[in-house]
């Protein structure tokens, strides 16, 4: 299973091909069972579309068996079954429901709002007023959903008292994996969200699609990402500008930070109509990270004549002016889309709005014809 998991990552676009055909294959879903539990018999695999870091594969009586590419595999068992006596070590189990999850992968937060199953959140990695997500913020408030830690410092003795099924995590806790240690070794299983590894904008929403496995809510997790999907396919349909497009931040200490080429963002200026203006920028990196710092002098040589600039608010604070721009760097004033006044800025729940990855696309589009009407962009004056 993890071997072909990992064909199906290498083979990025080619997903859909290779997915259908190992759902189609029984003989392989045998030989399966020889990695898995020879009490179970498997009966499919989820024909994925775009993802590339998951996959699920079916056996019979209701069993499911989540494999995420680079962090191990999950038995979902039916509410009043129990697992396989022989079922492989590495293997975690997770009895359903799963309840009372400890969530920390902010980005997973507006899946579950999406599949009607906030209910089985009981822990926020966040505090309510870091919640762009207005119910979370609000099942904060109301006291059905507690703050219990950071990844790097979670209130271990709450999560475990009052009965943690899971800890959905995001990779960020590898900075600290002590604290995944302690977590497995206080019998709270662990799942590392990888969504933010894909490269496809909606190879992200259709972790969707394995958190409706996780709820039972299969049905809701398929109509969100359809949802979506058709968003995604009507914008990616529309007119190309041929306008370029440089999306980054300052840091603190001056540096620029800019997405490699091949992130999920620069895709999305693409199918809005945009070119993003770094064409390969990354690609020799043997990295996984989205991320790419550089000094302001190169990033001046690259995107000084960018048609658009957004300024990704999200990680620092939104801006109200292009003279707050300025403040940053005045050699930004110089910048061709400053001159020409096309300088936007994203809000700050650009990030968590996992499932309106359609509508970020849209505003993308309504940007570069200089419409109105957008969500998660504003213009800068």
């Amino acid at each position: 299973m993890k071997k072909k998991l990992t064909a199906i990552s290498l083979a990025g676009l080619l997903m859909l091909s290779l997915t259908a055909c190992r759902a189609g294959q029984k003989g392989e879903g045998a030989e399966n069972n020889k990695d898995v539990s020879s009490e179970l018999t498997w009966e499919s695999s989820m024909e994925l579309r775009y993802a590339n870091e998951f996959g699920v594969d079916y056996y019979e009586d209701g069993y499911k068996l989540l494999t995420i590419a680079q962090d191990g595999r999950y038995l979902v068992v039916p509410e009043g079954m129990e697992a396989p006596a022989d079922l492989k070590s590495d293997i975690i189990v997770l009895q359903q429901p799963v309840e009372n999850i400890y969530l920390v992968a902010s980005a997973v937060m507006d899946m579950f709002v999406s599949l009607d199953a906030l209910d089985r959140v009981g822990f926020s990695g966040l505090k309510a007023d870091s919640w762009y997500i207005d119910e979370a913020r609000e099942a904060m408030e109301r006291g059905e959903i507690l703050h219990a830690g950071s990844y790097a410092a979670p209130d271990y003795e709450q999560i475990v008292s009052k009965g943690c099924g899971l800890a959905v995590e995001n990779t960020m806790i590898y900075h600290t994996p002590e604290v995944k240690e302690q977590l497995e070794k206080l019998k709270v299983p662990v799942l590392v969200d990888y969504s933010s590894y894909e490269s496809h904008p909606l190879g992200r929403t259709e972790w969707v699609r394995l958190y409706g496995v996780l709820t039972d809510k299969e049905a809701e997790a398929e109509a969100a990402f359809e949802k979506e999907a058709e968003a995604f396919e009507a914008v990616d349909q529309g007119e190309k500008t041929g306008s370029t497009v440089a999306f980054f931040y300052i840091t603190a200490n001056g540096e620029i930070n800019v997405r490699r080429s091949s992130d999920y963002l620069p895709k999305m200026i693409e199918m809005a109509g945009g070119s993003y203006v770094f064409e390969h920028l990354g690609d020799e990196e043997d990295t996984a990270s989205s991320n790419v710092t550089m000094q302001m002098e190169e990033f001046y040589a690259a995107a000084r004549n960018a048609d658009y600039i957004i300024y990704n608010s999200t990680t620092t604070e939104e801006l109200s002016s292009i003279e707050d721009l300025l403040e940053k760097s005045s050699l930004l004033e110089r910048f061709q889309a400053v001159q020409e006044g096309k300088v936007y800025c994203t809000t700050k729940n650009l990030y968590q709005s996992s499932m309106e990855l359609g509508t970020i696309i849209s505003d993308m589009h309504k940007m570069l014809m200089d419409e109105d009407g957008m969500t998660y962009l504003y213009k800068l004056e």
